[in-house]
């Protein structure tokens, strides 16, 4: 069905749905950007050991997103995993930020790997589930715009949190983790009982690693994928190093959080526009144009220093708006690409949902492992070290031309496909 015809859901299930997201989101950010200081300096863990365990807890959770997504097609109730899930993660995220004062090596490994368990199998088979509950392209967009926009409040809150409850990053941590199972509590029961019904489906049958690699045999799967790998290196690499940008290019760290807030923020406000441009001009051609959105704002920043707190600004409004796009957009598509496969594999709709978002979930997380080891080595490589004035000019080149540069290939790959990435709606 064309998305200019979609049938439009009441906005108070549309909200419903999105709700879970929230926590999920507040969940992923404290883990990523937190725990390293936090073990580094309340448990006193050495630099060498602290990340040879986040990089293998990080390497096996990517792992596990496709298995996980294979096990969700094959249960009867996705709903069902997501209550086994979060019970896991509540216990793991507190565990996690409460690290102890002996044993913290083993405590963060199992604590990382019970939080990972629990985050990553509800969000494999929440997102399934919104492929399975919307009917057609214009339903799927919206319930993925709904999921998005929640998520990038979600991680608003987790910046914002700590710092309010305390200015001692353990204190406001521990907060945080006393704080969040009420809220996922509250959130998905709403969630639960506010969401619309999803279609009847069967389970999918055959073996786990033949379902999974049935999912991979899937052209347009593949070419979504291709171009969703190119541009999430483009979104990595600025999130990987915009606090080195800020600190020593602009020469104003202490507005980094404010700009991290406006660049989040611009993600959720922008949200309706890309659905509305989706809805008239298709969402290939509008996923482009946010890309085209975001080279403008490279462009913009590489003609910054020291000083430019306001033109930055003005890049994390267009930046930011772009991130709502890239959010939604492909997500959508995914939907799409899932539901038409379980359609024509004859197993009931949607079937094989969970393995395509398992396999989606992999390449975000590599995604940001690969910007990390791609832009870090280049700024050795440029001669950049953080805090000298002199040798910010390798910086401001691997920030804002490499980043441009994924995007345009990511745009001219979405263009050369797009008709059949747009036909499986």
């Amino acid at each position: 069905m064309d998305i200019a015809q979609a049938v439009v859901l009441p906005r108070r299930q549309l909200l419903a749905y999105g709700a879970l997201g929230l926590p999920l989101a507040m969940a992923a950010l404290p883990v990523y950007v937190h725990v390293p200081h936090l073990y580094a300096e309340a448990a006193g863990m050495s630099l060498s050991l602290l990340g040879g365990l986040l990089l293998a807890a990080r390497l096996l959770d990517a792992g596990m997103d496709p298995l996980l997504g294979g096990w969700s097609d094959r249960a009867a109730n996705r709903q069902r995993l997501i209550m086994l899930a979060l019970p896991c993660l509540a216990l793991g995220m507190f565990a996690l930020l409460h690290p102890p004062a002996v044993a913290a090596p083993a405590w963060l490994l199992a604590s990382m790997l019970i939080t990972y368990f629990g985050f990553s199998l509800a969000s494999v088979a929440y997102q399934a589930w919104g492929a399975e509950i919307g009917r057609d392209a214009g339903e799927r967009t919206r319930l993925t715009a709904s999921r998005e926009g929640f998520g990038l409040l979600g991680v608003v809150l987790a910046a914002a949190v700590p710092g309010l409850i305390s200015t001692d990053l353990a204190a406001g941590l521990s907060g945080l983790a006393q704080l969040f199972p009420l809220l996922l509590l509250l959130l998905a029961a709403w969630t639960f009982a506010g969401s619309p019904p999803a279609s009847a489906r069967l389970p999918a049958r055959g073996t786990l690693l033949g379902g999974l690699r049935s999912v991979l045999d899937d052209g347009r799967f593949r070419r979504l994928l291709a171009v969703f790998v190119v541009n999430g290196i483009a979104a990595a690499l600025p999130a990987t190093l915009v606090l080195f940008y800020v600190a020593d290019v602009l020469q104003a760290q202490t507005w980094s959080g404010a700009f991290l807030a406006l660049y989040f923020v611009s993600g959720v406000a922008f949200l309706p526009l890309w659905v509305s441009l989706a809805r008239r001009f298709g969402r290939v051609r509008s996923w482009i144009a946010s890309m085209l959105v975001a080279v403008a704002s490279f462009v913009w920043a590489w003609g910054l220093g020291a000083g430019d707190v306001w033109p930055f600004a003005v890049v994390c409004l267009l930046s930011g708006a772009a991130l709502g796009a890239d959010l939604t957009l492909p997500a959508a598509l995914l939907a799409d690409i899932s539901e038409a496969a379980g359609d024509s594999g004859g197993s009931g709709r949607s079937a094989q949902a969970g393995a395509y978002f398992g396999w989606w979930n992999l390449v975000a997380k590599l995604n940001l492992a690969l910007a990390a080891g791609l832009s870090l080595p280049l700024l050795d490589i440029v001669g950049y070290r953080p805090g000298v004035a002199a040798a910010t000019a390798g910086l401001a080149a691997v920030y804002c031309l490499l980043p441009l540069f994924f995007k345009a290939v990511a745009a001219l790959l979405a263009w050369r496909w797009r008709n059949t990435l747009e036909s499986s709606s």
